[in-house]
């Protein structure tokens, strides 16, 4: 990974930078054109005994339970986005199909337990599920369509993990030009603090929000 001396320090999750101000001044909409998209926090990528854990996601758990509660008290849409591939793999990058063999449970197999949310984060009515089998939650996949129909604009992005599924989900909200594009740092995670901020620093630069959970709870619309 290219070293970035003293980027990061300023990128670091509980500072309120004069960049993460005027990005989360930014995103500032009504809430009710807005959508909280809770990424991967599923038991498989996120208990500590699973051999595809994210070793950052356990420490996220209660600032993304807190996302949603905000989300929920504006009446923001909280889309749920989760794997649930096939039980021999058949859905998976080519890369992962080891893992998935006759007789032997692979990760987030549709109807395990892996697959299924980490405690504190429940489901509820009127929220949306979307099952992707690729790092962007955007590819082959109806979010688009979903949210363009529900005229959201503004998406909030949590969960793990950040050089994967939450960059990638986040690089074609950019592509697609929805006008105001979050990602909650401490409701983020990547394998290590330094591959997290990294990322954090190259999503900054494409004119999306990085602010703490408390920073954007301040935000009114």
């Amino acid at each position: 990974m290219i070293k970035r001396p003293n980027v990061l320090k300023s990128l670091s999750l509980h500072s309120k930078s004069k960049l993460s101000k005027v990005n989360s001044l930014e995103m500032t909409e009504t809430w009710n054109h807005a959508a909280l998209i809770v990424i991967g926090m599923q038991k498989d990528f996120i208990h500590e005994e699973s051999p595809v854990r994210i070793k950052g996601g356990k420490d996220i758990v209660p600032n993304v339970i807190k996302a949603v509660e905000i989300a929920r008290q504006r009446g923001i849409l909280v889309v749920w986005v989760v794997r649930e591939h096939d039980p021999l793999g058949r859905d998976v990058e080519l890369f992962r199909r080891e893992r998935y063999t006759a007789g032997k449970v692979g990760p987030s197999c549709i109807g395990s337990k892996g697959a299924e949310l980490v405690d504190g984060l429940v489901f509820k009515e009127g929220d949306y599920k979307l099952v992707k089998t690729r790092f962007s939650a955007f590819f082959s996949t109806h979010l688009h369509s979903v949210l363009q129909g529900a005229g959201i604009n503004t998406l909030v992005v949590t969960g793990v993990q950040t050089p994967n599924c939450i960059r990638q989900t986040v690089f074609d909200a950019v592509a697609l030009d929805y006008q105001h594009v979050t990602v909650l740092v401490d409701a983020t995670a990547a394998a290590t603090p330094d591959i997290h901020l990294a990322n954090v620093f190259d999503i900054k630069n494409i004119g999306v929000a990085t602010p703490t959970v408390q920073e954007w709870s301040g935000i009114k619309a």
